[in-house]
Order: structure tokens, then sequence, then C-alpha cells
């Protein structure tokens, strides 16, 4: 399982995603599900990814493959909006899953990845962008400035209560691992290291990214205060009257 989130800010986009595969009970693994692109001095993408490993892999061995040759139309550098990007993504991981639906003994595996895209290319404003499996796609809604991919359910509550358009990259960046923190509680197919990117409007430069551990004491500052903060404004909720 998976958990990634994006968030759209005013001020730009934030990522998290964690790093767990899982192939069974005794093939749990750890892979990168963010990659992100500088593809130039205009533009810069970033990518999450969920589902099958071997299709993820596929569409991303496809893109940075044509990302750098300008005689590619499928090279980032030619793409006029990133809503092209996105349709050429999905695209992209139909013709992989099809390739790879080759054999009936491929009919009981799911190939079926989706995933977020984000970044932002010239004068347009950064933007983020749910691919499904089916190679459709959807932008973020703007009462509800995030997408996410995988086992969003736990992570989704404190992001409904915190994140606004006008809220900062650093305070999203701290929601997001939060929100990636609750997740890993409740379900052990997600799991560290956690990878966190802010990007800023027209920065078009990927150099604010970290990967943390559990042990990382800037994850363990941000989760236990989290964790105390939380327990202390429990105990001041209003008492029911047959308690005082």
């Amino acid at each position: 399982m998976t958990y990634c989130v994006a968030i759209k800010l005013n001020s730009g986009l934030v990522f998290a995603s964690d790093s767990r595969t899982n192939a069974g009970m005794d093939q749990v693994s750890s892979y990168s599900k963010m990659n992100a692109f500088a593809s130039g001095e205009d533009r810069a993408f970033v990518l999450l990814c969920s589902g099958n490993l071997a299709t993820t892999q596929g569409v991303i061995n496809h893109i940075r493959l044509a990302l750098y040759d300008e005689d590619d139309k499928n090279s980032f550098k030619n793409f006029k909006h990133l809503f092209d990007v996105a349709e050429y993504i999905g695209l992209l991981s139909r013709s992989v899953q099809g390739r790879d639906r080759g054999g009936p003994q491929q009919e009981t595996v799911n190939l079926d990845a989706s995933f977020i895209l984000g970044g932002q290319i010239g004068n347009e404003e950064p933007e983020i962008y749910l691919i499904y499996p089916e190679g459709n796609y959807i932008s973020v809604s703007p009462n509800k400035p995030y997408l996410q991919i995988g086992e969003i359910k736990y992570g989704k509550p404190i992001l409904d209560r915190i994140i606004e358009p006008d809220t900062s990259l650093e305070d999203a960046a701290r929601c997001a691992i939060v929100s990636l923190d609750s997740t890993m509680h409740s379900n052990l197919s997600v799991g560290p290291p956690i990878e966190l990117l802010l990007y800023g409007k027209d920065h078009f430069k990927i150099d604010r990214y970290i990967k943390l551990d559990i042990e990382s004491p800037f994850y363990q500052s941000v989760t236990q205060g989290w964790g105390k903060n939380l327990q202390k404004a429990f105990t001041r909720l209003p008492r029911f009257d047959w308690e005082y």
C-alpha cells in the first residue's frame, strides 16, 4: 500500500509520500514514490506514484528517457501546459499496463497505477493533477486544495482541518508529516522513510527536499509535539453535567 499527498497553496506546492511497498507478508521493501524533474529554466515537475511497482517504474523510465531529448515530442521541455503532461502520463500509463497484460499469467495481477502530477510551466499557476489508472485526470478543487493517492482515509482529517489556500508552505509540510504519521499508525502497509518536497511559486527549482526516517530528530519533534498537544486539547474538552 501507499500514501501520497500533494497540496496546492497560493505560495506554491507541497508533496509528501511514504516509501513502503508490499508484495506479500514476506516481501516488504522500500522504494521512492516521489520523482522530481527540473526541465529547463521555466518548468519543474513532481510525480507521485501509487499502485503496481512495475507499472510505475515503467512510466518513470519512459519519462526519463524522453526528458532531455528536445527532438522527442514527449520531452517535458516541449509541453506548453501542465495538463498536457498529465494527459501524456495517463496515456503512457495505459500503454505500460497494456504491454504487461500480455499472457494468461497476468490475468490475476492488478497492474493499475495512479499518479499525482504537480509543477509549473512558465507564467501559468502551479497546479496538481490526479491521474487515474484509466488514464483520465482531474485537477484540485478550490474548496479542497489537496489530492491523495493510496491509503487516503487516515490522513485526511488533519488536511481538512488545517489546509487553506493561504496556508504557508512550511505549515502545509508539517501538516503533511502529521497526515502521513497518522496513516502509518493506522495501516502497517504504509511506512517510512517519508519524502517531503516544497516548491515555491515561480521558483522552477527542486531544492527543498528532505527524507525523514522514524528516528529523524525533526520527524520525532513534529509527531511527538502533535501527539502531546492533541492529548492536551482532548483533556480540555467540555465536561458532562454529572462530572462536576
